[in-house]
C-alpha cells in the first residue's frame, strides 16, 4: 500500500467511523533510573550509565524510585484518575536487543491510576472529553542504532549498536479508553489531546516532555467501522510518533489507508507501523502481540506500592493551576478572544508571553513581538519559538525601549535580529549598531528642511490642504535618517514648517 493507494479523506469518512486509542509514554525527569541509582543525564558516553540492575545481570535486585511513584500519582490526580490504594509491578516478557533483561518491569492489571479524563479544546473552541483508561509506571528500553541501509531501520542494516544508558529510565504510560464520536475531527482531537497532555505534564514539573528528544512519545491506535455499526474494527498501532503535527498526520493517513483496504475488500492486519515524517505515510512494522503473548506475571523482586490516602491528598494540594484553567485566566487578563488564545497555544507561546509580561512588558506588546516578528523568524528557521536564542527578559527590554521612544518598530526588529545573531543583549545591540531613534530636534529639523526643499511640489500640495501628501515627505526624512527618526514627530515638524494644521 503506497500513498497513491489511499482513498480521499472525505470518502473515507462518508463510509467509515474512526475509533482511536492513544498511548502516550512520558519520560520522567528524575535524577536516577526507575529501579536503580544510575544517572539519567542525557548525552553521556554510550553504556556509561549502567549497572548490574539495569543490565539485568544475575543476582541484582531492583528498588523503586520514590520520586517516580510521586510523579505517577501527580499525573494521575491531574488526569482526574482514581489512585490505587494498592498496586503491583509486573514482568512483561519479550526478547528485543534493547531490553537487556528480556523483560520490561511494568504494571499490568493493577495500574497506579485509572478511570480518569482530560478535557481538550479544539481549534474552534469546542471542548472534547478524552477518557483515560489508566496511567501506569514502567521503564524505558535501551537505544538501538542501525548502521548501513537506506532507512536507518534494522531492515537492510549491516549491524546495530546498542546503548543501554536509557534502559531503566522511568516512564509513565497513559492509555486512553476508545475515543469515539470524533468523526472527521479525529486527527484534530488526537493532536489536541497530546498537546494538552504535554502542557499538563510540563505544568506538573515531572518532565520537560520534549517530543523531539523522545521525552514524550505517542502510539496512535486506529480502527474503522462501517457507519452506523457498533463493533470495533481491527486496529493498527503507529509507534513512537514524536510531534503534534505527526500525531495528526498519522491518524489521518491511517484513516485513509484503512478505508482503502476495506473498500477494496481487503482485511486490516493488526500490526505495529512506522511513521515517516517526509511524506506522512506509515509502513508495516511487526504483527501486534496481544497481552497474553507477553506472559505477564507479578514482579517477585518488588514489593507492592500502597500510597496512603493522606499522602495522596497532600500531593493533590500541591498540584499547580492546570493548563486549561490557566489559559482561561490569562485570556481574560489579556483581553483576547478564544481564537487568539488558541493561536498562541498552537505557536507554543503561552509561557513565553507570560514570562515576558512577568519581566515588565505589557501583554499586548509581548504578544505582538512573539506572535509577529519572532514567530516569523522561528518559521523561517524551522524551529520552535522557545528554541530561538532570545529570552523573555530580552524581549521585555526591547518593548521597554520602544515604549520610551528609544526605538521604533523598524529599529526594534533590527535589534531582535542582532540578539538572534548572538551580538549581545538588546542594549548592546542598539549601541553597536547605532540603532537609537534620532530625537535631537535640531537634527530632525535639518532633515525636514532638506526634504521640503528637495520636494517643493509636494510641499505646495500640503500647503494647499492635501495633508495626506505629508507621507511622502515623512518617507524622505525616514530614508535620510536610516529609519531612526520618530515618524510621528517628523510629521508634526513638516506640518509646522509648512504652516498647516494637523
Amino acid at each position: 500500500m503506497t500513498v497513491t493507494d489511499l482513498v480521499s479523506y472525505e470518502d473515507a469518512l462518508a463510509a467509515y467511523d474512526p475509533v482511536m486509542g492513544l498511548e502516550v509514554h512520558v519520560e520522567l525527569g528524575t535524577k536516577t533510573k526507575m529501579f536503580c541509582g544510575c544517572s539519567t543525564t542525557l548525552g553521556a558516553d554510550a553504556n556509561s550509565q549502567t549497572c548490574p540492575t539495569c543490565l539485568g545481570l544475575p543476582g541484582s535486585l531492583p528498588v523503586v524510585n520514590a520520586t517516580g511513584v510521586e510523579s505517577a500519582v501527580k499525573i494521575g490526580l491531574a488526569l482526574n484518575c482514581t489512585i490505587a490504594e494498592w498496586c503491583r509491578f509486573a514482568r512483561k516478557n519479550y526478547f528485543y536487543p534493547d531490553m537487556p533483561k528480556n523483560f520490561q518491569t511494568s504494571q499490568y492489571d493493577e495500574p497506579i491510576a485509572f478511570d480518569g479524563y482530560l478535557d481538550v479544546q479544539l481549534e474552534d473552541g469546542e471542548i472534547f472529553r478524552v477518557n483515560i483508561e489508566r496511567a501506569h509506571m514502567e521503564e524505558d528500553t535501551g537505544k538501538s542504532t542501525h548502521i548501513g541501509g537506506a532507512t536507518g531501520r534494522i531492515h537492510g542494516a549491516r549491524h546495530s549498536l546498542l546503548d543501554y544508558n536509557r534502559a531503566g529510565i522511568p516512564l509513565i504510560e497513559i492509555v486512553t479508553k476508545p475515543i469515539e464520536g470524533a468523526g472527521e475531527r479525529a486527527p484534530e482531537v488526537a493532536k489536541a489531546y497530546v498537546a494538552e497532555l504535554r502542557e499538563l505534564i510540563k505544568a506538573l514539573g515531572v518532565s520537560e516532555a520534549r517530543m523531539e528528544q523522545g521525552q514524550m512519545r505517542c502510539d496512535v491506535n486506529l480502527s474503522l467501522r462501517p457507519q452506523g455499526t457498533e463493533k470495533f474494527g481491527t486496529r493498527s498501532e503507529t509507534k513512537n510518533v514524536n510531534s503534534l503535527r505527526s500525531v495528526e498526520r498519522a491518524a489521518r493517513y491511517e484513516i485513509q489507508r484503512h478505508a482503502a483496504v476495506l473498500s477494496s475488500g481487503g482485511t486490516i492486519i493488526q500490526e505495529t507501523r512506522h511513521f515517516h515524517e517526509d511524506d506522512g505515510s506509515t509502513t508495516s512494522g511487526r504483527v501486534k502481540e496481544e497481552a497474553e503473548d507477553y506472559r505477564y506475571f507479578p514482579e517477585p523482586d518488588l514489593v507492592p506500592v500502597a500510597p496512603s490516602r493522606e499522602w495522596v491528598e497532600e500531593l493533590r494540594a500541591t498540584l499547580p493551576e492546570l493548563p486549561r484553567v490557566r489559559r482561561n485566566r490569562l485570556r481574560e487578563e489579556w483581553g483576547i478572544s478564544a481564537h487568539d488564545m488558541q493561536s498562541i497555544l498552537n505557536a507554543g507561546a503561552v509561557d513565553l508571553i507570560t514570562a515576558t509580561v512577568d519581566a515588565g512588558a505589557d501583554s499586548a506588546s509581548a504578544r505582538k513581538w512573539w506572535m509577529g516578528e519572532l514567530a516569523r523568524r522561528a518559521n523561517e528557521d524551522g524551529v520552535e519559538l522557545a528554541a530561538l536564542p532570545i529570552t523573555p527578559g530580552q524581549v521585555a527590554r526591547i518593548t521597554a525601549l520602544v515604549s520610551d521612544g528609544s526605538l521604533n518598530d523598524k529599529l526594534a526588529r533590527q535589534t531582535i535580529e542582532g540578539v538572534l545573531a548572538g551580538e549581545g543583549d538588546p542594549d548592546t545591540v542598539v549601541e553597536k549598531r547605532g540603532l537609537k531613534v534620532v530625537s535631537d530636534e535640531g537634527a530632525l529639523g535639518t532633515a525636514v528642511d532638506e526634504a521640503i526643499a528637495a520636494n517643493a511640489a509636494i510641499a505646495d500640495k500640503i500647503r494647499g490642504g492635501k495633508v495626506a501628501a505629508a507621507g511622502a515627505l515623512v518617507g524622505a526624512v525616514m530614508k535620510a535618517t536610516r529609519g531612526q527618526a520618530d515618524a510621528a514627530r517628523v510629521r508634526e515638524l513638516i506640518l509646522e514648517k509648512l504652516g498647516v494644521e494637523g
